[in-house]
């Protein structure tokens, strides 16, 4: 007989067959042991799955309750517990949302639903509405077990809708039961009326409301809809122009790199984004984009007409050895040398350490150079996700992005 060790050598190799054959008693003897590595204990844990001994219980239940415990073992057992009513009020102490171990708040959540207690809902609703796709599915999933048990006007009734994500929450139960949400996109939060329009399917009920919207950001969520629905840019173009083309005035972002940013960051930006960015991005015309390697090419030639010494181009993933971006980097000079950057965005050239005869010669090869001046402009209302962060970003980071 094969022991606990033989069938967990190593983390990612579990024979999972062979720990259900073997007994919960010594599963439960592994799970709890804090001498054993997490990845053998959770697997011993997920072993027990419907099975769970009596005599055990008090063992795992002190386990999960153990804040200085492995976080890993300890999401594994409330999965395993979620049916144990004796979990609740450490469950809903206010401590367990404040734990430290990634992804245990979510996990007490998503048990606390588990287990139909109802004021769960408002943490639920925070998750539904983050902008991380399994945090969103463990607060739906959640909210819609709490829905199915009680009804949603029960659900409802536990949030205030003051806040947008607790809007959000009756956007999402009035589409479940299929209700009519374009009503929603008059939401004064923007990712609220996104999360309406994505939801929206039929566009003639789009155009009926359109019709008679009662804000200007409302008609542009309605036309930025119809233009996901039926591909077809002229309604939208139409109101983009009825409206008088608006857009997001942002101080010292001149057309040519406002142009750059809008095509290549506004119709995918993130769903809090002010919904001009994603109409203009639309309804103007995308500059014409460079051709990379006649432009790697001119400014390497540049740069060797003037003594620099340049080195071959790379993307900013080779550089990065990992992920891409909108730029190369050439390096140049001798030893460590120096380096500038090449926008893929348009005739865009920078460096973060100023080099005078690298401007100059670039300068002069066409390039524009991005100063400190207009690099440092920020993008207001143009949410672009970057290392976690969906904040507005700078022009600099915009036209040299590199993500990994």
């Amino acid at each position: 007989m094969p022991t606990i060790e033989d069938l967990t050598p190593q983390a990612g190799r579990t024979d999972a067959a062979g720990l259900r054959a073997c007994g919960a008693g010594l599963l439960v003897r592994y799970a709890v042991d804090p001498a054993q590595p997490w990845w053998r204990r959770t697997a011993c844990v997920e072993a027990l799955a419907g099975r769970v001994p009596q005599d055990g219980l008090g063992a795992l239940l002190d386990c999960v309750r153990d804040t200085g415990d492995s976080g890993t073992v300890r999401k594994a057992l409330l999965v395993l517990l979620a049916d144990r009513t004796e979990l609740l009020p450490w469950l809903q102490h206010e401590d367990r949302l404040r734990e430290e171990a990634y992804g245990l708040p979510q996990a007490v959540l998503r048990t606390r639903a588990a287990l139909g207690d109802r004021t769960a809902a408002a943490g639920l609703a925070t998750l539904a509405f983050s902008h991380w796709s399994t945090d969103r599915a463990v607060g739906e999933a959640g909210l819609d077990a709490l829905a199915d048990r009680y009804g949603t006007d029960a659900v409802l009734g536990e949030l205030d809708g003051g806040r947008p994500e607790d809007r959000a929450v009756a956007v999402r139960v009035r589409h479940r039961a299929g209700g009519d949400v374009t009503g929603a996109l008059a939401d004064p939060d923007p990712q609220v009326a996104h999360l309406a329009q994505s939801l929206l399917t039929c566009p003639d009920r789009v155009r009926a409301y359109l019709a008679g919207a009662p804000t200007a950001d409302a008609r542009l969520w309605a036309a930025y809809a119809l233009h996901r629905l039926t591909g077809d840019t002229a309604e939208t173009r139409a109101v983009y122009e009825a409206l008088g083309r608006p857009r997001v005035e942002v101080a010292g972002l001149d057309e040519e790199v406002r142009r750059a940013v809008v095509h290549e960051y506004g119709d995918g930006c993130e769903k809090q984004s002010d919904p001009r960015w994603r109409i203009e991005a639309l309804c103007t015309e995308p500059p014409q984009p460079p051709d990379e390697e006649r432009q790697l090419a001119l400014a390497t030639a540049a740069l060797a007409a003037a003594g620099l010494v340049p080195r071959p181009a790379l993307s900013c993933g080779e550089v990065h050895r990992q992920g891409g971006g909108t730029y190369h980097v050439i390096r140049y000079g001798g030893g460590a040398g120096r380096e500038v950057e090449i926008s893929t965005l348009g005739r865009f050239a920078g460096s973060h350490d100023e080099d005078p005869a690298a401007r100059a010669a670039l300068e002069g090869a066409g390039f524009r150079w991005i100063d400190e001046d207009t690099g440092s402009v920020r993008v207001t209302g143009l949410g672009v996700y970057y290392f976690g962060s969906r904040t507005p970003l700078d022009v600099r980071t915009l036209l040299f992005y590199w993500q990994d």
